[in-house]
């Protein structure tokens, strides 16, 4: 099992997962002509795609999901919340669930997990193969017990870092979006983030994968300051970027 990503930040967000026979893209928030040279990148084809899988409706990762999967005649699996906004309208076929479903995709096992944000009926992801476990974990506001359950003893983690709150209230954000990031339906502060890791078991985690970060709210020393207080090193951790992303990486 391995996983690599397009680009990661709140300009646009798709995540890639290969498991024995079958590739899957996580969200896509990019133009078809950009998603195509960020596959290129990573070298694959947009044809090798057997589904795209959608956390939610915002642009950022959702804005690329219809012609991606017009243009290939990839499928699309999304919950009926996210289906019911129209904004992934125009896709080549969809396959609606609900959060808490279990999928299978190909070789992959899926769990869509229900999580705190504000969108229609948002879900982040666990994806199992062979006895291996990934957990994509982004956009949400709060950690509940529920994610916490859904998350332990993951292999591989990609979570988000969103900001920094003391820079996030001292920013220039207007006061209605900073309420809106920080609030319990919003994305996680480093603290937040910090601190689930300290309530799942890390002990089997091969790679920890900072996503999600905020390009004018957070910095990478405030981030890695709060992971060295969860997890002593940092070295299992990787940041991903939104030029970037961030290259493969296998759970083996």
């Amino acid at each position: 099992m391995k996983f690599a990503s397009l680009g990661s930040g709140s300009k646009g967000n798709a995540t890639l997962v290969s498991a024995g026979g079958t590739l899957v893209m996580v969200d896509c928030g990019f133009s078809l002509r950009e998603t195509t040279r960020r596959l290129q990148r990573l070298g694959i084809a947009p044809e090798q795609l057997d589904a795209i899988l959608v956390t939610h409706e915002h642009s950022d990762h959702s804005s690329g999901v219809a012609a991606l999967s017009r243009k290939f005649e990839i499928p699309i699996f999304l919950t009926w919340g996210t289906r019911s906004t129209g904004r992934l309208d125009g896709g080549h076929s969809y396959h609606c669930f609900n959060c808490e479903d279990q999928l299978d995709i190909g070789d992959l096992r899926v769990k869509a997990v229900a999580v705190p944000h504000d969108a229609a009926e948002p879900c982040q992801y666990r994806l199992q193969w062979s006895g291996r476990t990934l957990g994509i974990l982004t956009d949400l506001g709060s950690i509940t017990p529920h994610v916490v359950e859904n998350y332990r003893a993951c292999q591989g983690l990609v979570l988000e870092f969103n900001h920094d709150l003391p820079m996030l209230w001292d920013g220039p954000y207007p006061q209605h979006l900073k309420h809106r990031v920080g609030g319990d339906w919003g994305h996680l502060n480093n603290t937040q983030a910090a601190q689930f890791l300290t309530e799942i078991d890390c002990a089997g985690l091969h790679h920890l994968v900072v996503a999600h970060v905020s390009e004018q709210n957070n910095s990478r020393s405030n981030a890695e300051a709060a992971l060295a207080g969860a997890l002593g090193c940092l070295d299992k951790v990787v940041f991903a970027d939104q030029r970037a992303g961030f290259d493969w990486l296998e759970i083996t």
